[in-house]
Parts: structure tokens; sequence; C-alpha cells
């Protein structure tokens, strides 16, 4: 009996030793598969794809470490791109240099059925222009991590409107020159987080018909979003607009986020429609910002929102909550003919940081008079 009891400890110890043994292999493979993953991520400038995949798609990636003259090396043509658009293709870019304008109005227009157009949104706004032909990107349009040197532009004129079918993704590219999507009908949902346009960036009439990111964007010279209709949420979180922002009569038909944003120069939303949540959350306007007759369907935030410069609500009204917590006001806002829910407090009341340090100040100020007068009836009354 004792000596079965000491075979099976035996034989457990030599599973034991055999797991530990697999488990030292099992950990050293895994660490060669990284460490070998790590040499290729950061080994020679390379691409690492190259042509048309299955589905139709150009496809160009950049990988390693990749000098600016290797980049300008490996660079592509905008004709290139062109090219491929125009034979139907998408476009999938990473890490690469763009030389040469890319001008879109050079695709082919195509007929267009608009009983057949699977987003209400874009149907309706087309039907409005009664368009029969536009023009198509079918694939999807990515260009990520990239250098855009020349200008990538629509240059449609009214009666004529590009339709993009799939997602359209710009994150971390700068576009050295003017970035122009207006008239422009995006289908499916658009990244440009961290993107950097250096000049103009215009997306006049444009049509987002799922959500559209905007995070970390930082705008140029003059952004102009005038009568674009966002149709899913709408995210500048963190952006920064150098420039002129103009956001005149947009329509915002769900959540709009402008939380921690910074307006360098005059910005109007003026004429505009929030019909859910809009959030300027410590949101910072260094010039004049202009919100007359703008509508805020939904709850509108501007918690801990700076106004450097005037803030222009003429006419504005707010249908839903409208919370101005902590808000700084360093010029008198314009609020006549405001309209403000009965039990919401206006602009620039009790909620207006200013207001509130000086009733801090007055109340210390009348503590020290009750303490000195309290300490001179006591000496008085000795």
């Amino acid at each position: 009996m004792a000596s079965f009891g000491l075979q099976r400890v035996r034989t457990l110890s030599e599973k034991l030793s055999n797991y530990k043994a697999f488990s030292l292999l099992k950990g050293f493979l895994l660490i060669c598969l990284w460490l070998g993953a790590l040499s290729l991520a950061w080994g020679p400038c390379r691409v690492e794809q190259e042509g048309s995949d299955s589905e139709g798609v150009m496809v160009r990636h950049l990988a390693g470490r990749c000098s600016q003259d290797d980049r300008e090396g490996l660079a592509i043509s905008a004709e290139t791109l062109l090219e491929a658009l125009q034979a139907g293709q998408g476009v999938d870019l990473e890490g690469v240099v763009v030389n040469g304008d890319l001008m879109l109005d050079r695709l082919p227009l195509e007929p267009v059925n608009l009983e057949d157009l699977p987003s209400p949104l874009i149907r309706e706004a087309l039907t409005r222009e009664g368009l029969k032909e536009v023009r198509v990107i079918k694939g999807p349009l990515i260009i990520r991590n990239a250098d855009v040197r020349g200008s990538l532009a629509t240059n449609l004129i009214a009666g004529e409107f590009l339709l993009i079918k799939g997602p359209v993704i710009m994150t971390g590219t700068t576009f050295q020159r003017s970035l122009d999507f207006s008239r422009t009908a995006f289908y499916q949902p658009i990244d440009f987080s961290g993107a950097s346009i250096l000049h103009e960036g215009f997306f006049i009439r444009a049509l987002f018909n799922a959500d559209a990111d905007f995070e970390k964007t930082a705008f140029g010279t003059h952004s102009r979003f005038h009568k674009a209709v966002f149709g899913g949420k709408a995210s500048f979180t963190g952006a920064g607009f150098n420039g002129l922002a103009e956001f005149l009569e947009v329509t915002f038909k769900k959540d709009a986020g402008f939380s921690r944003t910074v307006f360098k120069m005059g910005t109007g939303f003026s004429g505009s429609q929030f019909l859910q949540v809009l959030d300027f959350s410590e949101a910072t306007f260094e010039r004049e910002a202009f919100f007359r007759f703008t509508k805020f369907e939904g709850d509108a935030y501007f918690r801990r929102t700076t106004f450097q410069n005037t803030a222009d609500f003429t006419q504005a009204k707010f249908g839903g909550v409208s919370d101005f917590t902590k808000v700084l006001f360093q010029v008198r806002p314009l609020v006549t003919g405001t309209k403000i829910p009965a039990g919401e407090r206006p602009l620039g009341g009790l909620q207006d940081s200013r207001v509130q340090v000086g009733i801090l100040i007055l109340i210390f100020v009348f503590v020290v008079v009750f303490l000195l007068l309290f300490r001179r009836n006591e000496r008085e009354g000795q």
C-alpha cells in the first residue's frame, strides 16, 4: 500500500515537472513571437501591403521606422488615387505621402434612383434638389496617419452631389492644403479624429448619415459646416479651431459633443438646431461666439465654459435643461429675446462664476465686520 502511494506521488511529481517545462516553453515561444512582431514594427521602412484586395480596394500601407526621405520615396500621387476611384475602387492608405491635388469633381456622373437610396436623410435632401445624377465613391476612403500635400476637394456647385458609400477614415492625417467635402453625402460613419487640417476645412451642405467623429481634430484658418446635417452623433470633443469656425444653420439630429473644444477666432452657431443633447462643457471661446436664433431643443450643457469675448444668445430658444453651472462670461452676454424654460436660471445669473465670487466676497466681508463688532462689544463690556 505504501509503495502504491509512493508511486502516485512520483507520477504526480513527474506531471508537475512536465507541466512546468511546458509552461516555460510556452512562455519562451510567446516572448519570441512578441520580439519578432516588435522587430517588424520597428524594422526598416517598407511597403507592408500594396495592390488591390479581393473587395476592389487599392491598398498601400507603410510599416517600420520610416524617415521623411523613406516616405517621400514611397509617395503616391493623387492622380493614381483618382484613377482607382474612377474605376470604382475604394482606397486604403496608411502612413503614406500623397502628392498632388485630388479633385473629386473629375469622378464620372452616374444616374441615381432616389427611391432606392437606403438613407431617408440623403434621399430627402437629393429629392429636394431634384438630382438625377451624382458622383459616387463606392468603396471606403481611408487615409490614415498620412501626409496629404495637395488639396482634396469636391469642387461641386449647386445641383451637384458626391455620394460616398463606404466609411471615411482620416485619423491622424495631416492635410497641408485645403480639405473640402462640401455637398458630400456620407452613408457610413466618418472618423477624422486626431487629424490636422492646416488651412480651410469645408463641409458646406454635407450630409452625415451616421456618426461623425472629429475628436481632437485640429482645424486651420477657416472651417465651414454651413447648412450641414448630422444625422448621427457628432463629436468634436477636444478639437481645436484655430481660425474662423462657422456652424451656421447646421442641424444636429442626435447628440452633439463640443466639450473641452477651443475656439480661438470668431465662432458662429447662429440659426442652428440641436435636437438632442448638446455638451459644451469646459469649452473655451477666445473671441466672439454667436448663438443668435439658435434652437436648443434638448438639454444644453455649458458647465465651466469660458466666454472671453461677446457671447450673443439673442433670440435663442432653450427647450430642455440649460445648464450654465460655473460658466465664465468675461463680457456680459447678449440675451435679448432669449427663451428659457420656467424654473431655469437665466444666463449670467447666479450660475455666472463672477457673481458667485462676488457673493463669496460679500459673505467674507460680512463675517469680518461681524467679528470686529463682536470683539469691540466684548471689550466695552469688560
